[in-house]
């Protein structure tokens, strides 16, 4: 049957005309949601006219040719990136080979006839990302998967830090950990610092400046007016109430620590400019350039127009005249308030410094991986980002997920995906900035729903996720240049790879050595066995659970299902049968237990009569430890036999997402003996498995 007009348009844009649904059924995209993709796109004819892409990557030995469009002769220059120049004459419609050598790197080639000129990048790339000595040697290797801001100490101010990170470090190195994993460090919204997901950040190049660890900053110490207010009996009060509360209360620290920097930016202010840590900082300023000037300018705006009207939470509920940063109201402010966007661009300085301070740390303790962050997969639409760069987002769409049978209407992420085609124009450098800023004082990044690579899940704004699409991104364009990066800046690569996974990124993927996620509830079978350690593939990290899902604890005791029930998750008729595929996930995991000897054969064998215990938490990390993976990943909350999780996906005010803390501060953590003999445990196995 002949192609629709319409279904071409889709097919060129990006759009996928079918999906295939959680039965493994094809499902058809309507014509509705195809015409609103394509209004959403606006996909003009960029870079058509031109004789050439605006960038062309090549990974690995693959030919390096091109073939200009057009009739006539041109001349080409290449200037390679370490400023090597190749010329010379090429026909239009002819194979056109590439100089060599051309090493990997980001090279330009200009082309001309006759008074024009057209502009490309070439980008050439290795196969395959980073490896860390210890992991190309087939040493496994063990850390911590931590949520920041759940850490409790005797120092910090109701929230975990950047010092809390750096003493969590020298701790777990002393027990033989390798790497402490973190969730997403991006920026948020120190205006409203209750929007705590930091999965729906404001920026992904910057830092979420309230894991500050105030005290260590020199200015706040050295300030007289800080010390006072530091001291007064009404803010130890406060920073006591806020560091005793069960959850995380954003509003009370932000101010706290808002407060305390402001004193500390006044001292620091009036420094020599001949002073090391003001040359420090105006060189951080001059790096970050755009991005972290309106990154500043959108803190210091939002904290001014959320203080007049509460209602302006983000650019999207602010009068017409200030939704861009390029308008000439917006403009006219940041020249009235450099200062304030000075102090703001000092606290993304602290922030940075102290992370830096923590790599540093991981590094003079042998850590050979030291740091993980998490690459969340979009930014929230009143962001920085969107506010700065609107042409890079598509705003009347939101990445999202299709049907399944939790989610009937699908997922609604209320992320405005960044549009393929303007990244493809920008010859891929908005991608670029993002991973090197990511990778940049860490070991290892993990990519949140690494699929994002190869596909999105596109939602028109103001229709339910059904309505959506998958739109295409440029798969191996964007590995290559994530290989290139990671190499670069010896940053290892795991692919968050759960759910759903289409089979043509698996191996594209893994060739990629990019490192898989396994995590031990979700390695089963279709006969409903657990697989055993050694089926587990070395090219991955294994964990017991995520922050999306329950605790060791969470999951035996299914307090999970108990939560999900008492807050309205499930139907009544829903409750029940998952409460009986849990009781055969139980007995299944009992059963591998057993046969990865890692029970001794006294055990129970019938999961209804056995309760979580140390011994049983033993014994799932002690097969944890075993598997094949050269990485793995433990969470604190299991140590500590934790059962409410810090995450209910699906939820927005049924639960206190993102704000659950550990029950035991970090002093008590590692002098807790049946810790200290559990991360005993598992660094022997490590070692001798």
């Amino acid at each position: 049957m002949k192609e629709s007009s319409l279904d071409k348009a889709a097919r060129a844009a990006g759009i996928s005309l079918h999906f295939t649904d959680i039965n493994g059924e094809i499902q058809s995209i309507s014509d509705e949601t195809k015409r609103a993709l394509l209004a959403v796109m606006d996909n003009a004819d960029r870079g058509k006219k031109s004789p050439l892409p605006p960038v062309v990557v090549f990974s690995g030995r693959t030919k390096r040719q091109l073939t200009p469009r057009g009739r006539g002769a041109y001349h080409w220059q290449l200037r390679s990136e370490n400023g090597k120049i190749f010329e010379g004459e090429v026909q239009g419609e002819a194979l056109f080979t590439l100089p060599s050598p051309l090493g990997q790197g980001y090279h330009h080639l200009t082309l001309s006839q006759g008074r024009q000129q057209w502009h490309m990048r070439i980008i050439v790339t290795p196969r395959r990302c980073y490896l860390p000595p210890a992991l190309r040697a087939g040493e496994k290797r063990w850390g911590a998967l931590v949520q920041l801001y759940t850490l409790r100490s005797a120092t910090n101010w109701g929230i975990g830090d950047f010092g809390d990170l750096q003493q969590m470090l020298e701790q777990l190195a002393a027990q033989g950990g390798d790497f402490v994993g973190l969730n997403p460090l991006h920026a948020l919204y120190p205006a409203s610092p209750d929007f705590a997901s930091p999965y729906s950040p404001s920026s992904r190049r910057w830092l979420n400046i309230i894991y500050i660890d105030v005290a260590q900053v020199v200015d706040f110490q050295q300030s007289a007016a800080a010390q006072r207010w530091w001291k007064s009996a009404k803010t130890q009060r406060a920073v006591a109430k806020a560091r005793d509360e069960e959850w995380v209360d954003y509003d009370a620290v932000m101010a706290l620590k808002l407060t305390a920097l402001r004193h500390a930016w006044a001292q620091f202010q009036p420094r020599d400019k001949d002073d090391e840590d003001k040359r420090t900082f105006a060189a951080f300023v001059q790096e970050g350039g755009d991005s972290l000037y309106y990154q500043a300018a959108y803190d210091g705006l939002q904290a001014e127009r959320r203080a007049e009207n509460a209602q302006h939470w983000g650019w999207p509920a602010w009068p017409e005249d200030w939704r861009n940063s390029q308008l000439p109201e917006v403009q006219r402010w940041c020249e009235q308030h450099e200062d304030e966007i000075a102090f703001w661009q000092w606290l993304q300085y602290l922030a940075q410094q102290q992370f830096s301070r923590c790599w540093q740390i991981s590094q003079t303790r042998g850590m050979s991986i030291g740091l993980y962050r998490d690459l969340a997969v979009g930014v929230a639409e009143g962001s920085a980002e969107t506010w700065h760069d609107p042409e890079l987002y598509r705003l009347h769409a939101s990445v999202g997920a299709p049907p399944d049978r939790l989610g009937p209407l699908g997922q609604y992420w209320g992320l405005p995906p960044m549009d393929p085609h303007v990244m493809q124009v920008r010859g891929y450098q908005p991608f670029i900035d993002m991973l090197r800023a990511n990778m940049r004082d860490c070991g290892a990044l993990r990519i949140d729903h690494v699929m994002s690579l190869l596909r999105l899940w596109w939602v028109p704004a103001g229709e339910t996720a059904d309505k959506g699409a998958y739109v295409a991104y440029p798969v191996e364009d964007l590995l290559g240049i994530l290989a290139l990066e990671s190499q670069r800046q010896r940053c290892m690569v795991i692919g968050e790879d759960l759910g759903t996974v289409p089979k043509e990124i698996v191996s594209l993927l893994r060739n990629s050595g990019i490192f898989s996620w396994k995590v031990l509830w979700f390695e089963q079978q279709h006969d409903g066995k657990y697989r055993t350690p050694d089926e587990y593939p070395r090219q991955s990290i294994a964990s017991a659970s995520t922050h999306d899902l329950p605790t060791l604890s969470g999951f035996w005791e299914a307090g999970d299902l108990l939560l999900g029930e008492k807050i309205g998750l499930y139907p009544g008729d829903a409750v029940q049968p998952l409460h009986q595929q849990r009781a055969a996930q139980k007995q299944a995991l009992l059963n591998v237990l057993h046969q990865a000897g890692s029970l001794s054969a006294s055990s129970p064998r019938q999961a209804d009569k056995l309760f979580m215990s140390p011994r049983l938490n033993q014994a799932i990390h002690r097969f944890l430890a075993n598997t094949h993976s050269a990485l793995l990943g433990l969470q604190p909350e299991d140590w500590l036999g934790m059962t409410t999780p810090v995450n209910v996906p699906g939820t927005v005010d049924q639960y206190p997402n993102w704000r659950r803390k550990l029950t035991q501060p970090l002093e008590k953590i590692f002098a807790n003996t049946e810790v200290k003999k559990l991360l005993k445990t598992v660094s022997q196995q490590r070692k001798t498995n």
